[in-house]
Parts: C-alpha cells; structure tokens; sequence
C-alpha cells in the first residue's frame, strides 16, 4: 500500500549537495515526490512509496551525503498526491 511521508532533516544540510543525494536515494528506493531548501535552512522531503521502499529511503535520509550534518529528522504522515518522478524543487 502507498503512503506519503513529509520528511523535514535539519543540521548542516543545505550547500552540501543533500537534494541531490535525496533524488539519487530516491531514485534507488522506487520513491517518487521532491525535495527543496527551507529558509530556517532545512530541508523538506514528500516521499510517497509503500512502506519497505520509504523505510530504506528515510534510512537513507538520516544518513545524508558526505559533508552534511543531519542532527534531527521529523516524519509525518501526508495526503497521497500520486507524484511521478522525484524532483528537486
């Protein structure tokens, strides 16, 4: 079964490469939605696969790319939106 995720990473994750290593792990996980840069300097995540896919991509998520800090990660449940591709926003 489908479900959507928004996944919100905070810690130093903006300016080292961590949309794009999102969309290359989504892309691994099967997962479709997008991600962007927040102002507070987060990064925001909608995520939309079944369960096994959404557990390895937030799995993924938490571990971030090379020069990233991810220090918190919130996940919430969200309406599906039947995304296509994932996207960097």
């Amino acid at each position: 079964m489908q479900k959507c995720l928004i996944i919100q990473v905070f810690g130093r994750v903006q300016g080292v490469g961590y949309r794009y290593f999102t969309r290359n792990a989504a892309r691994i996980a099967g997962i479709n939605g997008y991600v962007r840069n927040m102002a507070d300097g987060s990064v925001y995540i909608e995520a939309e696969g079944d369960s096994a896919q959404l557990e390895a991509f937030t799995s993924l998520c938490r571990q971030g790319p090379p020069r990233s800090v991810v220090e918190k990660i919130t996940i919430s449940e969200c309406p599906l939106m039947n995304y296509k591709v994932f996207a960097i926003k």
